[in-house]
């Protein structure tokens, strides 16, 4: 298993956001977790990142418990992190953008399957177009082809991402997910966190359903479509 949470608890102040959360991603794997506004999915890829740190409860990541790790260890280990606020260089060209996400020891060209320039303009073309603008001259939906893109530079293992579809237009959203589905079946582990329940369902190998700070629901895009039930109590305003 690449990714291992187990009975993690985060708090916030006196406010127990995260109780006993737990749920997995393999290799390969594409997870999506779900659920309303305000249930904790933004903290739980928080707590994993390090960004915010757990009280108790483990994570490990291919076998080694990362719980206490800050942020730039865990990214060292592999753990990618595109937060929904995507945090693009707007003075830097797309260019640099995407040469920031190298990490030292992850990058090679003896590795056939290393995320290169090369291979990042042939999965994201229309950075390639736009490699020399500058970051705030890219739309919405570029920009987050960008933070994706960047943090496959660093040759990640596992990927977490926030929202990725937030404001975007439905065009946009498309093109979204199918970059998703292209980098998965190129063999990326994405646990992902995402509003657009249609976009999640098209996705999902796997799906955790989050009630108020619980994980309520695990399953498959088939499982829940045989409990509508489910899908009304956690996703269903």
């Amino acid at each position: 298993m690449l990714l291992e949470v187990k009975d993690l608890n985060t708090y916030y102040g006196e406010s127990h956001v995260l109780q006993g959360i737990s749920l997995n991603v393999d290799k390969g794997e594409l997870v999506c977790l779900l659920g309303r506004n305000g249930m904790g999915k933004s903290t739980t890829l928080k707590s994993i990142m390090g960004l915010v740190r757990p009280k108790s409860g483990t994570i490990l990541f291919k076998g080694q418990n990362i719980a206490n790790l800050p942020p730039h260890k865990s990214a060292r280990l592999g753990v990618g992190y595109i937060p929904e606020t995507r945090e693009i260089f707007p003075n830097l060209s797309v260019m640099e953008n995407l040469l920031l996400g190298i990490k030292k020891g992850k990058f090679s060209h003896d590795v056939a399957d290393a995320w290169d320039l090369d291979r990042i303009y042939k999965h994201f073309p229309i950075l390639k177009t736009r490699s020399s603008n500058k970051g705030f001259q890219v739309s919405g939906g570029e920009a987050q082809m960008l933070a994706i893109a960047r943090t496959l530079m660093g040759n990640p293992d596992l990927l977490l991402i926030d929202e990725p579809t937030e404001g975007l237009a439905p065009v946009t959203v498309e093109e979204v997910r199918d970059v998703l589905r292209e980098i998965n079946k190129a063999g990326m582990a994405i646990l992902l966190v995402e509003h657009n329940i249609k976009v999640a369902l098209a996705l999902a190998q796997r799906l955790y359903l989050m009630g108020k700070a619980k994980i309520g629901f695990e399953g498959t895009p088939k499982d829940l479509a045989e409990q509508p039930e489910i899908k009304r109590q956690y996703l269903e305003v």
